[in-house]
């Protein structure tokens, strides 16, 4: 189990979401690709239709459509492979943070970029002139990541609106494949207006201007920053700082449905929290049609081990860390399961054991309360082999009482959790003391949701697999945060 929850290292493969800007994301790339001419590297480069609802130059911009398809790239890219993605769009770096936890790829940041080649290559600066959209500089993308060591300037409001934006979103600029003298002339005029204002430094806060990049040095008395190359090699020699894991249980569900409930609502139970988002990621493919596995093993009903192996794979995709199976007669499948999967699937009947001899060290003797399946399979008592403690089984008509109180007709499968279903389950826990047993296992999901009375349930200590697991993945959850 621990292999399999250790990150294999590999080499990176990157990737550049395209599409954002005029020619910003193929810029990048190329300047990728020149800045190691002796490396070898994968790169995808992703770029798909995709007209915005609004001007980015606009304040009351709206940038869900662009949180989309950025959103949906970077999966695109997580799919095939890539582990290091690169976005360059300085709009989307506004949003990127709400992104990143539902990723499992790294995304390099931008600023981060800009940050560590200024702190380079200028460290006397301290004034910094920033072209940048109406809307990011409304978002204070830059005033957050420069403003305590550098004083950040922007260019005057008309120059801002009718100079810097109109050369870039204008019906005249650059995003409308315009390349001409008038938008250099526009550049130049926002990069004066900055200088005048005191600025050291500039830093194109727009990945379109980098195209200008060359002309724009000629003409102007500071140093320029080409956003794209800085983002380019940092991507290279840096990479990218991937969000903080959050730890996901996977959950075969079905197995049967009202078992799967009440494990997740122990898991919620379990787990110390102040708020919702201290809670833990859970992931369930409820999949009743899943074939019965007592059928199967007492009469050679259909195997369900195709499906439960399909259902812990989806789990698998969506992102699980582990796999847990709130389903005591799907454990004789387990074993055959787990070694098709890259993921561990968390051993129920293992922790019920553990959980036995750290919580009740004096009891040898317990009693297991199952389906005929589960008892025939021996997997309990193969879980159970060198711990010390013995297993004790109903006599034939006491089993007949329990699988009654499972699936009965007034048993608990069928939806009741009262009246004979209750008194079978309690009739059962008393031949097990007189059968010696110090304790009883619950060992069908089921027969926790049966209601028992105050009387039944102090007759000896009752162990609940279900809540065991939940504990237990709790506990590992806490654990890998």
């Amino acid at each position: 189990m621990a292999d399999k929850m250790m990150d294999m290292a590999r080499p990176s493969k990157y990737g550049v979401v395209g599409g954002l800007g005029a020619v910003a994301g193929v810029d990048t790339l190329l300047k990728m690709i020149k800045a190691t001419p002796q490396r070898q590297f994968d790169v995808a480069f992703e770029q798909h239709p995709f007209a915005d609802s609004g001007l980015a130059c606009s304040e009351d911009y709206d940038p869900t459509r662009r949180k989309f398809y950025v959103y949906n790239m970077l999966k695109t890219m997580e799919r095939s492979g890539v582990d290091v993605a690169l976005v360059p769009c300085f709009v989307s770096h506004c949003f990127l943070a709400e992104l990143a936890p539902e990723l499992d790829l790294s995304v390099v940041s931008l600023i981060d970029a800009l940050q560590a080649c200024v702190t380079k290559n200028y460290p006397q600066v301290r004034s910094i002139g920033v072209l940048t959209s109406t809307f990011v500089k409304d978002a204070q993308l830059f005033d957050r990541a420069f403003g305590d060591t550098w004083n950040v300037l922007y260019p005057e409001p008309e120059v801002q609106a009718q100079g810097l934006m109109s050369a870039v979103y204008g019906p005249r600029g650059i995003r409308n494949g315009h390349h001409d003298g008038w938008c250099l002339d526009s550049l130049v005029s926002a990069c004066e207006n900055l200088i005048e204002q005191g600025a050291e430094l500039i830093l194109p806060g727009l990945t379109e201007i980098p195209v200008f990049i060359e002309a724009l040095r000629m003409r102007v008395g500071v140093p320029i920053i080409d956003s794209n190359q800085a983002y380019a090699e940092h991507a290279l020699f840096v990479g990218g700082a991937r969000a903080a894991h959050k730890f996901k249980v996977g959950v075969v569900g079905g197995v049967g449905p009202a078992a799967t409930v009440d494990f997740m609502r122990k898991v919620v139970q379990l787990t110390r929290a102040a708020c919702d988002q201290d809670h833990i990621k859970m992931i369930v493919e409820q999949n009743p049609q899943i074939p019965d596995r007592t059928a199967h093993l007492l009469s050679g009903g259909e195997d369900p081990t195709i499906s439960l192996l399909a259902t812990c794979k989806r789990l698998e995709e969506g992102g699980a860390d582990i796999i847990a199976i709130p389903c005591n007669t799907a454990h004789a499948f387990v074993e055959k399961i787990d070694a098709q999967l890259n993921v561990p699937i968390l051993n129920m009947l293992y922790e019920v054991r553990a959980h036995i001899r750290r919580f009740l060290p004096n009891v040898h003797r317990v009693g297991l309360l199952a389906t005929t399946g589960t008892v025939a399979t021996g997997v309990y008592h193969e879980a159970f082999s060198g711990s010390g403690i013995e297993l004790l089984v109903p006599d034939e008509a006491n089993q007949a009482r329990v699988m009654a109180a499972i699936y009965g007709d007034t048993g608990v499968k069928s939806g009741h959790t009262t009246g004979r279903c209750s008194d079978d389950l309690t009739a059962s826990i008393k031949h097990m003391q007189a059968l010696g047993a110090q304790a009883v296992i619950l060992g069908c999901t089921e027969l926790p949701l049966i209601e028992l009375t105050p009387e039944a349930v102090s007759i000896l200590p009752l162990v609940d697999p279900t809540s065991v697991l939940a504990s237990s993945c709790v506990a590992i959850a806490l654990q890998e945060r």
